[in-house]
């Protein structure tokens, strides 16, 4: 079996959010540890009058980029940017860039998706349901694909307890559900939204799921790989310890404590935090696409699925976490901090709800008035808002405990152990 760098030399590499947290991280280690690979394309729309192509020249030149820049100067001239839109019409592809694309492309990462717990089913059915299923129709054009990899999440099915590395069916026919909600409007979607998730906290779960099922339904002859992270969070070594670019989920939950502005929050103390740093995720996607790739005339044909969780191998609770944020921000306090770091997770609601009034909102009340008082901008209470609705979409997580079965992991680790390249790569 050929080494992964040595997979990828020569390829073309497709990837689906580049632009996004775990996408910018993807092309960063793709092009700094497997230098031999020709091109990177990535499919990047128009925003906010930017261009794709000034797009990704803004987003190469963070801090992220910083170590592959120093190794390979010259990396920039490895990514393509092509003018896509995943929510139009054949992905809003000009023919000559489909053409390309289908002529050229050996491996796809699709990694986009909308990521807010909290879309309206409609707009979270576009983005990781049907964008999922006109990159699978894209796919099946393309004359030398050898994988085609799909990063869904491990809260996919969360409705159960135990998760195994399969793809799960949906308690909906996908089809049906996509055709009447192009004629149903946002009112009776919204009505019908409850009932349709079922047991799942919101429809990002709910549409991760039917997406893995819509891949394993239409993939046909594809070769293909699933990746199911938990929570992302911020890098562990690579390209440097800590990286992170946004305060979505976790992260922005750490910061608030640090500051001393998050003082109470539900969770249970027993609960595993699933939490995976973001470069233990891409090197996983790296390494089932070398997998599957490099294995596709030796076994037999089946969609591998892999749980990348932590909780199974080395747990951690959220009482930890409550300990860990408390020593950690104590000993290293951040500047500018609105009161002393102390954290209190607490698993009753009525509880945790007395004291995020006598905590939260009553000292951001008089902080406010203070800001008045010497003619400054209220900002506190917004701030505070801004926290619960994030503590909301969180407290589903924060209060359950799963199982995930991680065979598959295991056997890719084996198998990168058997090729000496564990160290390489993770």
């Amino acid at each position: 079996m050929v080494t992964i760098p040595e997979y990828y030399e020569g390829k073309n590499v497709l990837i689906t959010g580049a632009t996004g947290f775990m996408g910018k991280v993807l092309l960063e280690k793709l092009l700094r540890s497997c230098p031999g690979i020709k091109a990177a394309y990535v499919l990047v729309r128009h925003k906010a009058g930017h261009a794709p192509q000034a797009r990704i020249a803004d987003m190469i030149n963070c801090k992220l980029f910083d170590r592959v820049r120093d190794e390979q100067p010259d990396f920039a001239e490895k990514i393509v940017a092509v003018n896509s839109d995943l929510t139009l019409p054949e992905l809003d592809l000009s023919t000559e860039d489909q053409e390309t694309l289908a002529d050229c492309i050996n491996v796809v990462f699709h990694c986009a998706a909308t990521i807010r717990f909290n879309e309206p089913l409609k707009d979270a059915m576009q983005l990781n349901v049907l964008a999922t299923q006109k990159m699978v129709a894209l796919a099946h054009r393309m004359k030398h694909l050898e994988v085609f990899l799909h990063v869904s999440t491990a809260y996919a099915n969360c409705d159960r307890t135990l998760i195994e590395e399969v793809v799960y069916p949906p308690p909906v026919d996908y089809k049906k559900l996509i055709d009447s909600l192009e004629w149903m409007d946002e009112k009776l979607v919204s009505a019908m939204t409850p009932g349709l998730i079922g047991k799942r906290p919101n429809t990002y779960t709910y549409t991760k799921a039917m997406a893995e099922y819509l891949v394993q339904q239409e993939c046909g002859n594809l070769n293909v790989a699933i990746i199911r992270p938990s929570i992302v969070g911020a890098s562990w070594k690579e390209p440097f310890p800590g990286w992170i670019d946004n305060f979505n989920g976790p992260s922005g939950i750490f910061i608030a404590a640090g500051k001393g502005i998050l003082r109470t929050m539900r969770a249970s103390n027993n609960a595993v935090a699933d939490l995976v740093p973001v470069d233990v995720v891409i090197n996983t996607t790296l390494a089932a696409a070398w997998y599957s790739g490099s294995q596709r005339h030796t076994r037999p044909k089946s969609i591998l699925v892999y749980n990348c969780t932590t909780g199974g191998i080395n747990p951690f609770h959220w009482g930890e976490v409550e300990y860990c944020i408390n020593m950690t921000f104590k000993t290293n306090p951040l500047e500018q901090a609105f009161r002393r770091p102390n954290v209190n997770l607490r698993s009753n609601p009525f509880t945790n709800q007395y004291w995020t009034t006598v905590s939260h909102t009553l000292p951001a009340l008089l902080y406010d008035v203070y800001l008045r008082a010497t003619g400054q901008k209220p900002r506190m209470m917004k701030t505070i808002t801004r926290l619960h609705k994030a503590m909301m979409v969180l407290e589903y997580f924060t209060s359950h405990s799963w199982v995930w079965n991680t065979d598959n992991v295991t056997m890719l680790m084996n198998q990168m152990v058997s090729q000496k390249q564990v160290s390489r790569v993770y």
